[in-house]
C-alpha cells in the first residue's frame, strides 16, 4: 500500500526517498522520519506514516484506525531510547571543554558517595566508555524507582562493580545516564535535561528533550513494542534454550532479571506501557528517554560533523569532538552477548558491525528499536532517524542503515 511521504529531498538524493518509501510499503514502518544535513545544510528531511494508537491495555496498536488517528508530521516527537546517550555525552564534554570536569579524575572527587564498594579510583572516563563495571543494579528495585533520580543514584553509589573496572567493557543500557548525569549535576548544578536544553537544544533550535513537559504530549507518538521484546524465537529450528555460545546466553539472560544482562535492561522493569506513560516522558532518564525528531538529531550531529558549529551556533570545539570520538575500547562486549563494539567517550564508533558511514571517523549513537543519530566529520554529514515501530537490532535497525547506505552511495 502506498504511503505518502512528506518533506524535502534534494534531487541528488532521490534514491534515499525511494528506500525510505519502500520500507513503509513493505510494512516495516508505521510512522517514521529521516533527516540529513550536508555541510550544515538540510538536504533530506522526510517523514511519513501515522501515530500509533493505544489499545485499551495501554499498549500501542500498530494497526492504526479507519482513518488513522494522526498523520506523522515534521514535529512529531517519539522516544529514542539510547540515542539519548549521545545528547547526554555532549553535555559532559562541554563541561570538560570548560575545564570543570576532568576525564581522568576519580568519579568520587565529584560524587563522594560513589567511592563505596571499591569504586574510589574509577575515573570519569570509564563511565563514558562503559568500562566501570556498573551496567546493572543487583538489588531489585520497584518499577517506580526508574523515575526517582535519588533512588537510582544511591543504588549505583552503593553497588559493587560486576567486573574489575577497566579490565573490560560492557554496555550500560540505563545506568549510563544516571552515572554520567549525576556527575554532570554535581559539577554544573543543573540536571542533564536542564543543561541540554539551555546549552544545546535551545541555541540550536533542536526539538529534542530529556524530560518532556506535559504540554508537548499531543505531538508524541506512542511506541509499538517493548525494549525487552517477546521471548526469544527459535533460531534455525533451535529453541532459545538450546542456542549455543554468547548470543544464546544473552537471549536467555535478557529474560532473567537476576543476571547482569537481565538486570541491565529490566531492573527497574520497563514495559510497553511504561515507555508510553506520562511518568516516563516527564522523568529524566538520560540514557533512554529522550524525545525528539529526526530533524533535531540531524541538526545536532550536523553541528558535530562540521567542527561543532552550525548556522553560527557553536556547541563544542573541534578538539573536544575529536577527543570524544577517539576509540577507548573495542572488542567483545560483556553485556551485549560479546558483540564486537567500539566505544569512544559516550559515543559508539563506526565498525563493520555498525556501518554508520563508509568513513572510519563516523560516530553517533543508536537506540533500541532502531532510532539513531550520526555524525561523519569526513563528509560533514549529520543524520537522524526516529520511528514508532520497534525493530530488531541491538545497535541500530535496518531502516537507518538502508537509508545511510543509499545516501552515501548518492553522495
Amino acid at each position: 500500500m502506498a504511503v505518502p511521504i512528506s518533506g524535502h529531498c534534494d534531487p541528488k538524493f532521490e534514491s534515499v526517498r525511494q528506500v525510505f518509501t519502500e520500507r513503509f510499503e513493505a510494512g516495516k514502518e508505521v510512522g517514521a522520519a529521516i533527516s540529513f544535513t550536508l555541510n550544515g545544510e538540510p538536504v533530506v528531511d522526510l517523514w511519513g506514516g501515522h501515530y500509533a494508537m493505544k489499545k485499551p491495555s495501554g499498549e500501542a496498536d500498530p494497526s492504526g484506525g479507519d482513518p488513522p488517528d494522526r498523520e506523522w508530521e515534521r514535529d512529531t516527537l517519539v522516544n529514542t531510547y539510547s540515542t539519548t546517550k549521545g545528547m547526554t555525552a555532549i553535555c559532559a564534554h562541554l563541561l570538560v571543554e570548560r575545564g570543570l570536569l576532568n576525564l581522568d579524575a576519580p568519579v568520587a572527587s565529584y560524587w563522594p558517595e560513589f567511592a563505596a564498594a571499591g569504586k574510589s579510583e574509577i575515573p570519569v572516563r570509564w563511565l563514558l566508555s562503559h568500562q566501570s563495571g556498573l551496567p546493572a543494579i543487583r538489588k531489585t528495585l520497584p518499577p517506580e524507582a526508574l523515575f526517582d533520580w535519588s533512588v537510582l543514584c544511591t543504588a549505583l553509589a552503593e553497588q559493587e562493580p560486576w567486573w574489575t573496572p577497566g579490565t573490560k567493557h560492557g554496555y550500560h543500557p540505563v545506568t549510563f545516564g544516571f552515572l554520567v548525569g549525576e556527575v554532570i549535576r554535581r559539577v554544573d548544578g543543573r540536571s542533564v535535561g536542564e543543561m541540554f536544553q539551555e546549552e544545546i537544544a535551545g541555541p540550536l533550535a533542536a526539538d529534542f528533550h530529556i524530560g518532556l513537559d506535559a504540554s508537548e504530549d499531543g505531538r508524541v507518538s506512542d511506541l509499538i513494542g517493548s525494549i525487552a521484546g517477546p521471548p526469544p524465537k527459535p533460531v534455525d529450528g533451535q529453541p532459545a534454550a538450546r542456542i549455543k555460545g554468547p548470543m544464546g546466553d544473552f537471549l536467555r539472560d535478557m529474560q532473567d532479571p537476576t543476571t547482569m544482562v537481565g538486570a541491565a535492561f529490566n531492573n527497574p522493569r520497563m514495559s510497553a506501557q511504561t515507555v508510553n506513560s506520562r511518568a516516563w516522558r516527564g522523568a529524566e532518564i538520560p540514557a533512554a528517554n529522550g524525545h525528539g525528531t529526526a530533524t533535531a538529531l540531524a541538526r545536532i550531529y550536523g553541528a558535530l560533523a562540521c567542527g561543532g558549529e552550525i548556522d553560527g551556533v557553536r556547541i563544542l570545539e573541534k578538539e573536544t569532538i575529536d577527543r570524544a570520538r577517539t576509540e577507548q575500547v573495542s572488542g567483545p562486549d560483556a553485556t551485549l552477548g560479546q558483540l564486537p563494539m567500539r566505544y569512544g567517550l559516550g559515543f559508539m564508533l563506526r565498525s563493520d558491525f555498525m556501518p554508520l558511514s563508509p568513513n572510519p571517523g563516523a560516530f553517533g549513537h543508536p537506540g533500541a528499536g532502531g532510532s539513531i543519530g550520526m555524525a561523519d566529520p569526513d563528509t560533514a554529514v549529520g543524520f537522524g532517524y526516529v520511528m514508532n515501530k520497534m525493530q530488531m537490532g541491538l545497535v541500530g535497525g535496518p531502516t537507518a542503515f538502508a537509508v545511510l547506505r543509499a545516501f552515501f552511495e548518492a553522495l
